[in-house]
């Protein structure tokens, strides 16, 4: 990505005037300019003087009375789904660049790129080509806080693979090695952590944090190649405020640790006398494997690191606010350390849920797993900020599985009796919460006896909001410790189906049951010689961990709407054959 592009080129201009333009600004090159008609190319010695040339010439040096324009040279076959957008204003929030770049379509990727300049470049791809051509159309020369955006093609190698073999004529495989600041090709940089790093600090210290001109975030951001958003207008008048760190998980220890220092630096300088803890924001989903079994995590990183570490209260969560604080206290040497430590254990439980997720969310049909908002933002673990979680009354629809208003079901879910009093939480608040969220009836049954091991939960509502009930009662145990720390959470759900469907649930020989085990790795069982219940159902036991039980409950839901609609087309016994209309 070292090649340049130099357009409109005046006929006239010779190889020398555009060397000259080069070392007067003192931009690397390596070889001679190839100047055609209207247009020259030139390769630079590393993707940091290609920058740079764009930067400083293209559109502010005029030769020969045009202005030069400068870009990155991209062969056709490698102008697929990558975008670099230049110029973006410094002080933006990249939640909000995320969520206008998103307009155009599905961004795969969005790298910031280190450059010497005040304003922002990122690189950005998109999942098709037509995708990255209207981002190209609509956001090429748009204001954006009194800059003007500037986004052009970069090689996207994968695209040079797709086509002919390397040693066609248009091949770009054949070239040899790649330089080494191609992306993808070289050395690759280390990857971007899903999980940022959120961490609150006093209000009072916020400017000293952005610096005069916002050089100190500047610096911070170039020095540890991160993206750092503070929040400033969260929360108008709170004596905290959240900051997010977008990089590699050292990239977002280093800009941690930075931010520690410039505050301790503040501290002194205002003769600010308190203790300035580190305090970390983490999702509510992943603190129960963080503090361990009987705390034995979090006592670990204690002793390794020499900090005090506490975790806020549950009660202090809300369906908006699903986040923990965690507080460090102790030299910033052992906090920068407990956040490594800290983070590790995160990325880890963010990890493992996602590789759950992605291995049995495409078994269920129809299911969108990023709009059910189960985890804020997408992916688990996000801060509010960025939180997908739907306002108030927006749980009606269910789009993901199919047109029209969808069923209303009814799973009753077995949990250990002991964990009732988490499920319910402190005055109602947690299931009241849990209810609002997905969008569903949650009740607890009564105790069946004074030594009953497990309680039924009823739970009521459509498809959706029964995978995000469910979800989150399994999450729950798991984070209360009901299941060890290697122990799977698996449960018991039993769903009613029609005594004359029973049969078709189980199959002939018992084969569709058979198979729906096979493909779900739930234990299904239709107790025989159960007696109807007053509508005329009985019950189909479900045991496994949560997909499994999802993915069984949505099978069988299906065998139920194909019994449902032969119902339908079959006239009952003895009924009059539809009248045709009269035309």
């Amino acid at each position: 990505m070292n090649k340049l592009y130099i357009g409109n080129v005046d006929v006239e201009v010779i190889e020398e005037e555009l060397e000259t333009i080069f070392v007067q600004w003192k931009i690397p090159y390596t070889g001679p300019f190839l100047v055609k008609t209207g247009y020259a190319f030139v390769d630079c010695p590393d993707e940091k003087s290609a920058m740079k040339a764009i930067d400083v010439l293209s559109g502010k040096v005029e030769l020969h009375g045009k202005v030069l324009e400068v870009e990155h040279s991209v062969p056709k076959r490698q102008r697929s789904c990558k975008l670099q957008i230049r110029n973006i204003p410094p002080h933006m929030q990249w939640e909000v660049l995320d969520g206008m770049l998103a307009t155009y379509g599905a961004v795969e990727s969005c790298e910031q790129v280190n450059t010497d300049t005040e304003t922002a470049v990122v690189n950005v791809r998109y999942a098709t080509k037509d995708q990255a051509r209207l981002a190209m159309e609509k956001l090429n020369g748009s204001m954006m806080e009194n800059y003007a955006l500037k986004v052009s093609y970069i090689p996207d190698e994968t695209a040079a693979q797709e086509g002919p073999s390397a040693g066609g004529r248009r091949g770009f495989n054949a070239r040899g090695t790649p330089r080494s600041g191609s992306p993808g090709l070289g050395a690759r940089p280390k990857v971007q952590s899903d999980i940022p790093l959120r961490i609150l600090v006093p209000t009072q210290f916020v400017g000293a944090i952005i610096g005069k001109e916002g050089t100190t975030i500047r610096d911070i951001t170039k020095q540890t190649h991160s993206k750092i958003d503070i929040h400033r207008k969260e929360n108008a008048g709170a004596a905290e405020k959240p900051i997010t760190i977008h990089s590699t998980p050292e990239g977002c220890s280093s800009a941690c640790s930075a931010i520690m220092e410039i505050m301790a630096k503040e501290a002194i300088d205002t003769k600010f006398t308190e203790e300035i803890p580190l305090k970390i924001l983490a999702h509510n989903n992943f603190v129960g494997r963080l503090i361990g079994k009987e705390g034995r995590n979090l006592k670990k990183i204690e002793q390794d690191t020499g900090c005090k570490i506490t975790i806020s209260s549950l009660q202090e969560l809300t369906l908006y606010n699903p986040e923990r604080t965690i507080t460090v206290k102790g030299p910033i040497e052992a906090c920068a350390k407990a956040e490594e430590e800290v983070m590790k254990k995160i990325r880890e439980s963010y990890d493992s849920d996602m590789a759950a997720m992605n291995l049995q969310s495409n078994l269920i049909p129809g299911l969108n797993l990023n709009a059910l908002g189960l985890f804020p933002g997408g992916g688990p673990g996000m801060g509010p900020s960025m939180s997908s979680v739907p306002p108030p009354g927006a749980h009606g629809g269910c789009p993901s599985y199919g047109q029209g208003q969808p069923e209303s079901e009814t799973v009753h879910l077995f949990i250990p009796a002991l964990a009732v009093g988490a499920i319910i939480g402190k005055q109602g608040q947690h299931i009241k919460q849990l209810s609002h969220f997905a969008g569903a009836s949650i009740k607890i049954a009564p105790a069946e006896g004074m030594d009953a091991k497990q309680r039924m939960v009823i739970i009521v509502g459509p498809p959706e909001a029964q995978f995000k009930a469910q979800c989150r009662l399994f999450g729950k145990l798991k984070e209360e410790n009901f299941f060890g720390p290697k122990e799977e959470v698996k449960l018991e759900a039993h769903i009613k189906v029609p005594s004359f469907a029973a049969g078709r649930v189980i199959g002939k020989g018992g084969k569709t049951v058979n198979e729906l085990q096979n493909l779900t790795c739930a234990e299904v069982v239709v107790p025989r010689d159960q007696t109807p219940d007053e509508n005329d159902q009985v019950i189909v036991k479900i045991s496994g961990h949560f997909f499994a039980c999802q993915l069984a409950q949505r099978k069988i839901q299906e065998i139920l709407a194909q019994v449902r609609r032969q119902q339908q087309v079959k006239p009952a016994p003895g009924a009059q054959p539809p009248v045709p209309r009269r035309k």
